[in-house]
């Protein structure tokens, strides 16, 4: 019979692993999806602050030509020009590094929402492991990058061949043209081709995506055993709960054992169940102080009489109270008379044994 350490994992993974899993950054994660998403915001930035961008190169190249003339420049010149041409290539870049900055975040964050964890580039002995690299060149993980990288090279070079050869009436005009116009022409093909590109990776971002999460599931599954054990560490051991109940109960108990000798009365059925009594003035009814059957009652009543508690038999009484009222809580009105009829015998009987005391 094979040891159910090596059972199948069938089951779907717990919240708990889930959350373990995501605490050290494994997620199912599509790498192609960011990249894809980067290249998208790039080209549109780029079209969308052309002419922008277009001014501030101007600005540089005139700002660059200007020096040439210049025999001699100072050290304070020359860093006050450096300065002016770092502000101006970063005032030219900054649309294009601020787009690919935020939406490489959001991409991320739209997959496996905000996480931060060290975990994954926590030095590894087994990262360099020979034996575990081999494996992971033959890995199904490998075979499906090698696969998203052929499929990658036939998308792009397919759609940019076929959006090529569209264009070639055109590139046969070029030389009627003039240079503006050829410029002009060929950025806004080179956008088209780079969109065309682009939203044709897609298809290989759902693939990616769609296979980095079957694959992220299954390696997530638990057999049986680790969901039970799992259950047992979120729920406590049955044994340890029992026994933690048993230790409470015990507490209790010997709290309930310390009431009795404040009680008025213990009443009995007369083996069986016992419950301890007490009323003064102050309490808007008599209140249970303990109950017991068997075993418990039997100490009860030993305490009673150790104390010389007054012990009362009435047995449908008896039985009424232990099964109606709990520990420290007050008669019901429908037990009233009956307990009212008993204090009244034990507060008679105390007043008749006083009075011959006294005489």
């Amino acid at each position: 019979m094979p040891d159910k350490s090596f059972e199948d994992k069938t089951e779907k993974a717990t919240p708990k692993k889930r959350e373990e899993s995501r605490k050290k950054g494994e997620v199912a994660k599509s790498r192609e999806l960011p990249s894809v998403a980067v290249l998208l915001a790039g080209i549109i930035t780029l079209l969308l602050f052309a002419s922008y961008m277009n001014s501030h190169i101007q600005i540089i190249m005139k700002e660059n030509f200007a020096l040439i003339p210049m025999k001699e420049i100072s050290l304070q010149d020359f860093m006050i020009f450096a300065q002016k041409m770092i502000t101006l290539f970063l005032l030219t870049l900054g649309p294009l590094f601020a787009a690919i900055f935020i939406t490489a975040i959001l991409s991320n964050i739209a997959q496996v929402g905000f996480m931060l964890s060290v975990e994954p580039i926590r030095p590894k002995l087994s990262k360099i492991n020979p034996i575990k690299g081999f494996g992971r060149l033959v890995s199904k993980q490998a075979f499906m990058e090698l696969f998203k990288t052929l499929l990658k090279l036939a998308t792009v070079g397919g759609v940019a061949y076929l959006m090529v050869k569209g264009e070639m009436k055109d590139v046969y005009n070029l030389w009627e043209m003039d240079i503006n116009s050829i410029v002009a022409y060929t950025l806004m093909m080179v956008f088209k081709i780079s969109m065309g590109c682009t939203l044709s990776m897609i298809l290989l971002v759902v693939i990616d995506y769609s296979f980095q999460k079957w694959d992220f599931e299954k390696r997530l599954r638990m057999s049986k055993k680790e969901v039970k054990d799992e259950m047992k560490k979120m729920e406590g051991d049955p044994l340890i709960k029992s026994r933690i109940k048993s230790i409470q109960m015990q507490m209790a108990r010997r709290r309930m054992m310390q009431e009795v000798p404040e009680a008025d009365v213990v009443i009995t059925n007369p083996i069986h169940l016992a419950v301890a009594i007490k009323y003064d003035p102050s309490m808007s009814a008599p209140k249970i102080l303990a109950k017991g059957a068997r075993k418990i009652a039997e100490r009860i009543k030993k305490l009673a009489t150790k104390h010389k508690i007054p012990i009362v038999e009435n047995k449908e009484l008896a039985q009424n109270l232990y099964a109606l009222v709990e520990i420290g809580e007050e008669v019901p009105p429908n037990l009233y008379q009956a307990v009212a009829e008993v204090l009244a015998y034990i507060y008679k009987l105390k007043k008749g044994n006083t009075r011959a005391f006294a005489g």
